[in-house]
């Protein structure tokens, strides 16, 4: 990974370029789930590339392959070149980075069990039982369960004289009940929706999770909403739970303060944002006494945002 990385530096270095940075990546993912009692799903997969970013004439360039003979890193190179030379034409004003230090770090994520030291069947026996739990519910009509997990090493160098190792873990199970009565369906997941709880850790969060010991609350939770009350009408103190806050605060400030939708470059069936420049340091998010907090070091928590440093060489920060 280093050798391939500092290979493609030294092809764009001394070629007229004022800055160079280059991310080389090896991945590693497993993805398996099961349903009503059976295997669903089972990918495996290994991948490895290389990516080249430069600026010349105040013009970003960059271009990516997995083609990593020397003849493929040096025509990665080159292209990127092209591409920031030819931006020029097209630039209104010249990119000026913001000064950064170097640095030369090794970092490995907290993993206590490497889930690819697991077996496949393990695994897969794991979820079959969580099935089993959830269609001994009578009423249940879907049992869903799944797993996931990845493991990403990123190389990091750049003209600034950074070195960067870095390996995370990321792990993520769940489960769902589905029930279908008198032309409904509902539906109970734990612990999240949207495939279940992830985290940047090894195997040990499966069992952290306690999913089969949950799977029978999970089951009758389901069944039991064809009967349940509807919802009140009307003004009430509302509590939310750490899954629906997380997604409030993902779709209500995540997006909006992307920069690419801020500046107008991006915009989709959602829209771009509100949060212009002319709100910056004036608009007021909500209650005195909400804080949000972005936060991508450890010490915050073992979140997918978690990390010491990020893709341009910037350490993780509060």
């Amino acid at each position: 990974m280093k050798d391939l990385a500092l290979q493609a530096l030294d092809a764009v270095a001394g070629r007229g370029v004022s800055y160079a940075d280059v991310r080389s990546i090896e991945v590693r993912d497993r993805e398996i789930s099961t349903k009503n009692g059976k295997v669903g799903h089972v990918s495996s997969s290994e991948s490895v590339g290389l990516g080249v970013r430069v600026m010349a004439a105040g013009a970003w360039g960059f271009a990516a392959t997995d083609d990593l003979t020397r003849q493929g890193i040096e025509s990665a190179a080159s292209l990127a070149l092209d591409i920031a030379r030819s931006g020029v034409a097209a630039q209104k004003h010249r990119v000026t980075l913001a000064p950064e230090d170097k640095y030369e770090a090794v970092w490995v994520s907290p993993c206590r069990v490497d889930p690819f030291t697991i077996s496949i069947d393990r695994q897969l026996a794991t979820l079959l039982v969580i099935d089993r739990e959830l269609r001994r519910q009578r009423g249940v009509s879907l049992a869903e369960a799944s797993m996931h997990f990845e493991r990403r090493r990123q190389f990091f160098a750049s003209t600034l004289g950074s070195l960067i190792d870095q390996t995370r873990y990321t792990a993520g199970a769940g489960f769902s009940a589905l029930s279908y009565k008198d032309g409904e369906i509902q539906k109970r997941s734990y612990p999240n929706s949207f495939g279940g709880q992830y985290q940047l850790k090894g195997y040990e969060l499966v069992d952290e999770l306690r999913l089969v010991e949950n799977a029978p609350r999970i089951a009758e939770e389901a069944v039991v909403l064809h009967s349940a009350d509807q919802c009140p009408e009307g003004e009430f103190d509302l509590i939310l739970d750490s899954s629906q806050l997380g997604l409030q605060i993902h779709e209500s400030i995540g997006h909006p303060i992307e920069l690419d939708r801020v500046l107008g470059s991006e915009a989709n069936y959602a829209g771009m944002s509100f949060l212009t420049l002319d709100q910056l340091r004036r608009l007021r998010y909500g209650s005195r006494i909400v804080n949000v907090v972005c936060d991508a070091r450890l010490e915050h928590g073992p979140g997918l945002g978690t990390f010491a440093f990020d893709d341009e060489g910037v350490p993780a920060q509060l």
